[in-house]
């Protein structure tokens, strides 16, 4: 019995690390997010108050040129860093161990954020509270983009169902952050005390990743399955070098050299067994990000009218409830894959999800200039977030889990991180094309 205590706490103990390390390359960036109003309450021109109640009343006041470039500018600073580190670690990360480019991440990330929370207490006039504030974004989300990529191509190493934690605990990430959100607006607490401790418990969440992934090496499943992929490199290597000392012999260990040469892990010819789930993916978050937050977060609720659902509906309905039906969609994969890895009814899936840019558009959005509203009511927003949400989790995760085992296990590492980079070139195409939807609508 001990023997088998100890074989599922090897199992399940790498499992709640991959777990942790996908909460944690989320979270401190969604509670970044949920700071938006304490981000925005320090652009304004004169002191409007701390409360949460007072901050909303303002809103629909006058708003300083910072404050209202604040939201754009920010996505232009987190979406254009995230995926050109995505796209340098994809190529360069053979150049730099993958302990560097981990531990390296997580502690740059941490030292930003306790940074942020320092300037909590520190009076900046507005100008350059903002120029800092978007240096730090470009930081954060650029080692950000190097953990993320790190972290799937470790994953890729694995049996398909280790992907699954990563993306669980990123959906994780998110309701924790929405959830938060509820809170603060239910309490109504000072602004400042609100965002300072969303940015300690930031800090404590990556320090215990950082302990997290000290503690992997140490784990004889993980240590298995990296020593594997090391002897079959080596194995290779050593092939490749007694093939090409004999090339002179024989024609057929020419033959043979020219088949290993062409097993050597080459960028281009990965993308070429994986290309289809890699566009999926990216098709996959190019929606998700078209729609959320830009358009979904404008839509007005048909139940109330200045009441406490009004207050509540889009921090409910919006962000609690997709993020848990996003979070249901990532963990379902760890128990049920389907359709499998060569199906090509899986792109065709992700296709149709094309379907709830239109129906969000067509929902009681406000302000709108062009489009009609077809779905008035709460009941029909709500049905499409939750449709919405579980399909974004469980398809991205799905082909997230299966890009590395379309190649061969040395290969698997760059699968991983190239599907990386084409989830993260998802969320920037769909980043851009939220402003032309939004104009449209």
């Amino acid at each position: 019995k001990s023997v088998i205590n100890k074989c599922l706490f090897r199992y399940y103990g790498v499992w709640l690390i991959f777990f942790m390390l996908g909460l944690g390359t989320l979270l401190p960036w969604n509670f970044f997010m949920t700071a938006i109003m304490y981000f925005t309450s320090r652009l304004k021109d004169s002191s409007l108050g701390d409360t949460l109640a007072n901050q909303t009343q303002a809103a629909a006041g006058h708003r300083s040129i910072l404050e209202a470039k604040f939201n754009n500018t920010m996505t232009l600073c987190a979406m254009l860093p995230l995926l050109l580190c995505t796209c340098l670690n994809s190529i360069l990360h053979s150049l730099i161990s993958q302990r560097l480019r981990v531990l390296g991440s997580l502690v740059v990330i941490m030292m930003m954020f306790i940074v942020t929370a320092v300037i909590v207490k520190v009076p900046l006039e507005p100008l350059p509270f903002f120029c800092v504030t978007m240096v730090k974004i470009v930081i954060i989300n650029s080692f950000g983009a190097v953990l993320q990529g790190s972290i799937f191509g470790m994953a890729g190493l694995l049996p398909a169902s280790y992907t699954t934690p990563i993306m669980s605990g990123q959906g994780l990430a998110g309701s924790f952050a929405a959830f938060a959100m509820i809170c603060a607006i239910a309490s109504g607490s000072n602004l400042d005390d609100s965002a300072f401790g969303c940015f300690i418990t930031a800090c404590i969440v990556i320090f215990t990743c950082i302990l997290s992934y000290i503690l992997l090496p140490k784990l004889e499943f993980f240590r298995f399955y990296q020593d594997t992929n090391r002897k079959q490199s080596s194995d290779e290597e050593n092939s490749l070098n007694l093939v090409r000392r004999g090339r002179q012999t024989s024609q057929n260990k020419d033959e043979a050299a020219h088949q290993i040469d062409q097993q050597k892990i080459s960028m281009v010819t990965i993308f070429k067994k994986i290309w289809l789930l890699a566009l999926s993916v990216c098709l996959t978050l190019t929606v998700t990000i078209g729609v959320f937050p830009a358009i979904t977060a404008d839509t007005k609720t048909s139940l109330a009218d200045g009441g406490t659902w009004d207050q509540y509906f889009i921090p409910v309905s919006c962000f609690l409830l997709f993020n848990l039906c996003d979070w249901g969609g990532r963990s379902l994969t760890a128990v049920w894959m389907w359709p499998g890895k060569d199906s090509l009814l899986l792109p065709g899936m992700i296709v149709c999800r094309v379907i709830f840019v239109p129906l969000f558009m067509l929902c009681n959005v406000e302000p709108r200039v062009h489009l009609p509203v077809l779905f008035y009511h709460d009941a029909f927003f709500i049905m499409f977030m939750i449709l919405f949400g579980f399909s974004n989790g469980y398809l991205a995760s799905l082909c997230m889990c299966f890009g590395p085992k379309k190649v061969l296990p040395h290969e698997a590492e760059t699968a991983g991180a190239i599907m990386a980079f084409f989830l993260s070139l998802g969320l920037a195409l769909g980043a851009a094309l939220s402003f032309i939807f939004r104009a449209l609508v």
